[in-house]
C-alpha cells in the first residue's frame, strides 16, 4: 500500500510539473504574440461606398468597419467621403487625378475602371486565400479581364421572380416552384390573373429580354450574351420579346394595365399593391427578401428564373493601383463581403443591433449558408445556392460594351417619333406590338455585337 501510495505521489508532481511549464510556455505564447501584433506597423486605409449612409445612422456596413478595427487594432479604416454618390465615376476620376483615390472603393463599372488604370491585379492575392475558393466560379470570372483579377465580390443578389403563394391557393392553383418550366410559368401568370377581381399574374414583363433566353436555352447567357458575343437573332430572344409582348398587351401584368383597370387594385403604386396580394409574381432581387419578411401579409417564396438556373448579380469593390497597403485593403475587402470571419460577424451583429441582413453570402461556405439561413430561411434561395454550379451573371457591371449594347447604342431605327431610337426603346417596341421583332434582330445583334467588339478593343489599347 505504501508502494502504490508513494507512485500516486510522483505522478501528481510530475502533473504539477508539466502544468507549470505548460502555464509558463503559454504565458510566453501569449506574450510572443502581443509583441509581435504591438510590433506591427499602424496603417491607415480609405474607403469609399454609397452604402454607408451617414454616421448618426450606423447602418450595418458601418458596424462591420467598427468590428474590423476591433479585430485588427493596428489598421485604421477612413471613409472617404468626397467620392459623390451622385456621380460615382466623375468623382473617382476626380480623386484619381488629384492623387486621393481612396485604397478600396465601390465599383460602378468595372471596364471603366479598368480602361482608366484604376485597378490593382489581386490575382496573386486572391490565389493564396481560402475563403475566395468557395465565391461561385462564374462570379470569380466575372471580375476578371485578359486572365487578371481586378475586383473582389462584395455583395451578393440573385434575381428572378417572388411568388405570391396566397393567391394561387386562393385560385386552387398550384403555386409556381424553384425549376418551374418556361411554358408552366407563363401559362401560371395567365391562370391567376382576375383583373376585376384586382388580381395581375405579373408586375411587368419588362425583364423577360434579359432572363428568358438563358431560361430556354442553357448555352445562352443574360440577353442571350455569353463568351462575349449575343445570339439576339435566336429563336429565344425571339420567343422573349413576343411572349413578353403577350403579356403586355393583353392585361396580364399591373403596369401595363390601363388607369381603369388599375383602379380595381388596392395602392397607390406598384410596391403597394404587390404587399396588398394583388400580383402573383413579381420580379425583383433577393435584396427585397429581408423587407418582405417584415412587411409582407401573405405566404411568399422566391422561384429564381424558370429553368432553374441561378440568376446571379453582385457588387464589386477595387483596390486602387496606388495604395500603400495592398494587403491590408485586400484583407478589409475580404472581412466585408467574402471572408467566412467575416460574414459570420455580419449575422452576429444583424441579431445583436437589430439590422437587416440585405445581401446573400457571397462565400458557399456550409457553416457560412447555415448562419445565414437561421435568419431568413427561405427554400427558394436555398435551391437557387444548390444551383449555382449553373449559374448565370447579369453583366452589367462587367462586361464591355454591354450598358450600350442593351441600352443606349443609337439603331438609326424609326420608333414613334424618334428617327434614331436606342436599342432600349427598339426592344420595348417589340414588347408593345409596334414593332415586328424578327424584321430587326439581326440588326440588333450585329449592333451589339459591335458595342463589345469596340469596347474590349479599347480595353486592349
Amino acid at each position: 500500500m505504501k508502494k502504490i501510495l508513494s507512485i500516486f505521489a510522483m505522478m501528481a508532481l510530475l502533473l504539477a510539473l508539466a502544468a507549470c511549464t505548460s502555464d509558463k510556455t503559454d504565458n510566453k505564447s501569449n506574450e510572443k504574440d502581443s509583441n509581435k501584433d504591438a510590433k506591427k506597423e499602424e496603417v491607415t486605409i480609405s474607403f469609399a461606398s454609397w452604402g454607408l449612409g451617414t454616421e448618426e445612422e450606423q447602418n450595418l456596413d458601418r458596424l462591420m468597419i467598427k468590428a474590423f478595427e476591433e479585430k485588427y487594432p493596428h489598421i485604421k479604416v477612413q471613409i472617404d467621403e468626397s467620392i459623390n454618390p451622385a456621380d460615382w465615376n466623375g468623382s473617382l476620376a476626380a480623386a484619381a487625378s488629384g492623387g486621393t483615390m481612396p485604397d478600396v472603393f465601390m465599383l460602378a463599372q468595372l471596364p471603366m475602371a479598368i480602361s482608366n488604370d484604376w485597378l490593382l491585379d489581386v490575382s496573386e492575392l486572391a490565389s493564396k486565400d481560402k475563403d475566395f475558393a468557395n465565391i461561385p466560379e462564374a462570379v470569380q470570372e466575372s471580375a476578371k479581364f485578359d486572365g487578371k483579377l481586378y475586383a473582389v465580390p462584395f455583395a451578393q443578389h440573385f434575381l428572378g421572380f417572388l411568388v405570391n403563394k396566397d393567391l394561387f391557393n386562393a385560385a386552387n392553383l398550384d403555386a409556381p416552384e424553384y425549376g418551374i418550366s418556361v411554358d408552366d410559368f407563363i401559362k401560371s401568370i395567365k391562370d391567376v390573373t382576375n383583373v376585376k377581381a384586382g388580381v395581375a399574374g405579373i408586375n411587368h414583363p419588362f425583364t423577360f429580354p434579359d432572363w428568358y433566353p438563358a431560361a430556354a436555352n442553357e448555352n445562352l447567357g443574360w440577353f442571350t450574351y455569353n463568351n462575349g458575343e449575343f445570339a439576339l437573332d435566336s429563336k429565344e430572344f425571339i420567343s422573349a420579346v413576343n411572349t413578353a409582348k403577350d403579356i403586355w398587351t393583353n392585361g396580364y401584368a399591373y403596369e401595363t394595365l390601363t388607369d381603369d383597370q388599375k383602379a380595381n387594385f388596392k395602392g397607390e403604386n406598384p410596391e403597394e399593391v404587390w404587399l396588398n396580394g394583388g400580383v402573383g409574381l413579381k420580379w425583383d432581387g433577393t435584396w427585397t427578401t429581408g423587407h418582405l419578411n417584415e412587411q409582407a401579409g401573405f405566404e411568399w417564396d422566391f422561384i429564381g428564373i424558370p429553368g432553374g438556373r441561378t440568376a446571379v448579380t453582385n457588387d464589386f469593390v477595387g483596390i486602387s493601383k496606388s495604395t500603400k497597403h495592398p494587403e491590408e485593403a485586400f484583407l478589409f475587402a475580404k472581412w466585408m463581403s467574402f471572408g467566412k470571419e467575416g460574414f459570420l460577424k455580419r449575422v452576429d451583429i444583424a441579431d445583436k443591433e437589430g439590422k437587416t441582413l440585405n445581401s446573400l453570402p457571397v462565400n458557399s461556405d456550409p457553416e457560412v449558408l447555415d448562419a445565414y439561413f437561421e435568419v431568413l430561411d427561405i427554400p427558394g434561395v436555398r435551391t437557387a445556392y444548390e444551383n449555382l454550379g449553373n449559374a448565370i451573371v447579369e453583366p452589367v457591371k462587367t462586361a464591355p460594351g454591354y450598358i450600350p449594347a442593351r441600352w443606349e447604342a443609337p439603331t438609326g431605327v424609326k420608333v414613334g417619333d424618334n428617327a434614331n431610337a436606342t436599342t432600349a426603346a427598339l426592344i420595348d417596341s417589340f414588347m408593345k406590338g409596334e414593332l415586328k421583332a424578327e424584321d430587326y434582330v439581326k440588326q440588333l445583334d450585329q449592333l451589339a455585337d459591335q458595342q463589345v467588339k469596340e469596347a474590349t478593343e479599347a480595353l486592349n489599347k
